[in-house]
């Protein structure tokens, strides 16, 4: 089984300025996910894409196996991320001569992930060998029974309804917050697929605390301090 892992990443963010190669407890962030790859063992080659020529040459530094050169259309606010990750493992199939079977992608922005995770959510898509499984952790508000959505004349229902009215949360339906934080599909499915989720996506759980996306200054400083905390129990 070939497999490749993808990370994806842009040059600018308006939540946390060039955070992607912010020193995060003396690495860049992006570091943490090519090391996180790299220590797997799982994969042919590891491979950034970006638009950002600074990015590139600090993945290289830090272990990156092929670097892509993100087109610009797909570098936009509104560009979606699956073309990108389509692009950058056809760009490396060309320059490496072979096609895989397995395809990752890692968010750089979820760096408390483990690689215990990653080779989690690997086995869990060859073991059952479904289009893709996505990670999530469990959401803190239930659709069915505390999260609430506005209706056209602004009065507030629940966003889901069943025939029978939840009481407690615990009697729920198990609801997911996705965190973006692994991706993982099969061949056929990658190439086909123009959405995420299909009929036969599978999630593996990871627990809340390794699911932080950072994405404003507050989520910079957790993912800081649960560091902290990891090195001083450690």
């Amino acid at each position: 089984m070939k497999r490749i892992c993808t990370i994806c990443v842009r040059a600018g963010s308006k939540g946390v300025k060039n955070k992607n190669i912010r020193d995060l407890s003396g690495k860049p962030l992006i570091a943490y996910s090519i090391l996180q790859a790299k220590h797997s063992n799982l994969f042919e080659y590891v491979a950034v894409s970006s638009d950002s020529e600074e990015l590139l040459q600090i993945s290289k530094q830090w272990g990156a196996d092929y670097l892509v050169k993100r087109p610009m259309e797909m570098a936009t606010d509104n560009a979606p991320k699956l073309p990108a990750i389509q692009h950058c493992v056809q760009e490396v199939e060309k320059l490496a001569g072979q096609v895989f079977d397995v395809m990752v992608d890692i968010d750089a922005t979820s760096p408390l992930r483990t690689v215990a995770d990653i080779e989690g959510a690997v086995q869990l898509l060859e073991n059952a060998w479904v289009s893709n499984v996505i990670t999530g952790a469990p959401a803190r508000r239930s659709p069915y029974f505390n999260l609430v959505e506005l209706n056209k004349d602004g009065f507030v229902r629940e966003s889901k309804c069943l025939e029978k009215p939840i009481v407690r949360r615990q009697d729920s339906p198990k609801c997911y917050d996705m965190n973006a934080s692994i991706y993982v599909w099969k061949r056929e499915a990658f190439f086909q697929s123009k959405i995420i989720i299909v009929e036969d996506t599978m999630l593996y759980e990871m627990p809340e605390e390794r699911s932080i996306d950072i994405d404003s200054e507050l989520d910079f400083e957790m993912v800081k301090f649960l560091m902290s905390k990891q090195i001083s129990c450690g």
